[in-house]
């Protein structure tokens, strides 16, 4: 069964710690700006959600590569998007066709994304209230149907 990055919201603390072991990984530096995960804060929420490619069945970023840069691989149980740097015009198209912003440029004008770190995110591994995880695909899904049918359950015993 593949697996796939995921993510308990209520966990959360916001501590963007996940940021900084990303950025350091791919980068040496502690830079949020060079990581690929990002943490997105809703202070009227006080809620906090971490986003990086998810990626995709489908991946728009690769269809529309010209140069082939973009390519779809199983590592470590997960599909991944790489991009292939020597094959990277830096041209953007991947930034713009990516439907969550997980595409950036770098410095050396070569697109950058998230590699799931070769399949041992790093993010995850920072993520010291549980978070983030990095599981299959099917324990997850069964993670977001329990959950749901927890919450139905707890607002069905409140309407009545």
């Amino acid at each position: 069964m593949p697996k796939a990055l995921s993510f308990n919201q209520e966990k959360c603390t916001g501590c963007r710690a996940c940021e900084a072991a990303c950025s350091f990984k791919h980068h040496q530096e502690f830079n949020p700006v060079k990581s690929n995960i990002h943490v997105s804060i809703y202070t009227e929420e006080a809620s906090f959600v971490p986003l990086t490619c998810i990626q995709c069945t489908v991946p728009l970023c690769k269809e529309v590569c010209p140069t082939g840069a973009l390519q779809k691989s199983m590592i470590n149980g997960a599909p991944v998007i790489n991009v292939i740097e020597h094959k990277c015009v830096g041209c953007k198209m991947c930034m713009l066709a990516c439907p969550f912003g997980c595409i950036t440029v770098l410095e050396t004008g070569r697109a950058h994304k998230c590699d799931l770190c070769g399949g041992e995110p790093e993010c995850v591994i920072a993520c010291n209230t549980g978070a983030l995880s990095f599981k299959s695909t099917e324990e997850g899904a069964l993670q977001k149907k329990r959950s749901v049918v927890d919450k139905f359950h707890g607002h069905q015993e409140e309407a009545i």
